[in-house]
C-alpha cells in the first residue's frame, strides 16, 4: 500500500477522534464554569488549554470565550474542533480514490459545515453534541463500509492511539478540578463518565459508591471498555500486529514496544500507585502516545502531517 494512503487514513481516524474527544472535555468544562460557583473562570480555562497543549504564556485574563475560541471554533488554531474537522477531509481528499462514497460524503458534509458559517451559528451544548454525531456516523460508516486490510487497520490505530491520548487528558482535567467538596468532586467525575458515555458501564462495574479514583480506575484500566485507555493502547497493538504480519521474533515494531509497555505498566499498577500523582501519570502517557506516532510517521509515512499536529512532544 502507498505511504499516502496510510498516512491518511492514520490521520482521518486520528482528527475525526481528536475532535470528537475536545467536544467532550469542552462539554464537561464549561458545563463545571457554568454551574460550580467555587470554580474560578480565569484558572480553569487556563488549566483546560495548558493541558490540551495550548500556549497561555502570556498573563492576560482568560475565560470561556478564550476556551471555546482556541479548542472549538477557530480554524487557525490547530488545537480546535474546526482545524480537526478540516485536517481529517484534507486527509480524506489525499486517499479520496480508495474511500468509500458514503464515507467520504459523511466526511466532506461535516467539513462543508464550518465555511457555511453552520459551526459556529450553534449554541455551545449543541455543537458539542453535533461534533459526537457527525464523528459517530464517520466511524461508523468506516466500520460497515471498509473491508479489514492495512487501510483499516492505519484508521484504527490512529483513532486508538489519539483515543488513548485524549481519554488521559480527560481525566487529567478531570483531576485538576477536583477537591473541595466531597459533593461536587462526585459531580465532576460523575460528569466526565457520562462525557465519556461511561457513566451507565461504570455503575454497573462499581456497586460500591465514594471509593477514591475509582471513576479514573475504570477509564483508565477497565479491560472491557472501549473508550479506557488500556482498551485503546490494546487494540492500537493489535494493529501494528496485523499491519506487521510475517514478523518472527519479538517486537521488532517500535511503536508496538512502547504502547505495549505503557499498557502494561497500567494493568500492573496499582490504582493506588497511579493516581498518587495523576497529572504528572497521564502527562508521562501522551508523551507515550506523541513518541509512538513519531516512530509510526518515521516506518510507514512521509511525516508531512505530523509537523501540523499539537499537543505533549516526546
Amino acid at each position: 500500500m502507498l505511504s499516502r494512503i496510510a498516512e491518511s487514513m492514520f490521520w482521518i481516524g486520528r482528527y475525526v477522534e481528536r475532535a470528537e474527544d475536545t467536544a467532550r472535555i469542552l462539554d464537561v468544562q464549561l458545563q463545571i464554569m457554568l454551574e460550580d460557583p467555587t470554580a474560578e473562570e480565569g484558572a480553569t480555562a487556563r488549566s483546560v488549554l495548558a493541558i490540551m497543549g495550548v500556549d497561555t504564556g502570556d498573563d492576560r485574563p482568560l475565560g470561556r470565550g478564550d476556551v471555546l475560541a482556541r479548542l472549538a471554533y477557530d480554524p487557525l488554531s490547530p488545537t480546535s474542533i474546526a482545524a480537526a474537522l478540516a485536517g481529517a477531509r484534507e486527509s480524506a481528499r489525499r486517499a479520496r480514490e480508495t474511500l468509500s462514497e458514503p464515507l467520504w460524503e459523511a466526511l466532506n458534509t461535516t467539513y462543508r459545515a464550518i465555511p457555511s458559517g453552520q459551526f459556529r451559528s450553534m449554541r455551545s451544548s449543541a455543537t458539542f453534541r453535533w461534533v459526537r454525531e457527525r464523528s459517530a456516523l464517520i466511524n461508523g460508516t468506516a466500520d460497515a463500509t471498509m473491508t479489514r486490510d492495512e487501510r483499516w487497520h492505519f484508521l484504527v490505530l490512529g483513532r486508538c492511539i489519539e483515543r488513548a491520548d485524549m481519554t488521559s487528558r480527560l481525566i487529567a482535567t478531570s483531576e485538576m478540578t477536583s477537591g473541595g467538596p466531597s459533593a461536587a468532586t462526585a459531580s465532576r467525575w460523575a460528569s466526565t463518565l457520562r462525557a465519556c458515555g461511561a457513566y451507565e458501564a461504570f455503575l454497573r462495574t462499581q456497586p460500591t459508591p465514594g471509593v477514591p479514583h475509582q471513576e479514573a480506575e475504570f477509564l483508565l484500566l477497565d479491560r472491557l471498555f472501549p473508550r479506557s485507555v488500556v482498551f485503546s493502547l490494546a487494540r492500537a497493538e493489535q494493529c501494528l500486529a496485523n499491519i506487521e504480519t510475517g514478523g518472527r521474533r519479538g517486537f521488532e515494531n517500535e511503536a508496538q514496544r512502547l504502547l505495549g509497555r505503557m499498557r502494561s505498566e497500567l494493568e500492573y499498577s496499582s490504582i493506588a500507585d497511579v493516581a498518587a500523582d495523576l497529572p504528572a501519570s497521564m502527562e508521562r502517557l501522551q508523551r507515550t502516545c506523541a513518541q509512538a506516532t513519531e516512530v509510526v510517521t518515521r516506518r510507514y509515512f512521509a511525516g508531512a502531517e505530523a509537523l501540523y499536529w499539537h499537543g505533549l512532544q516526546g
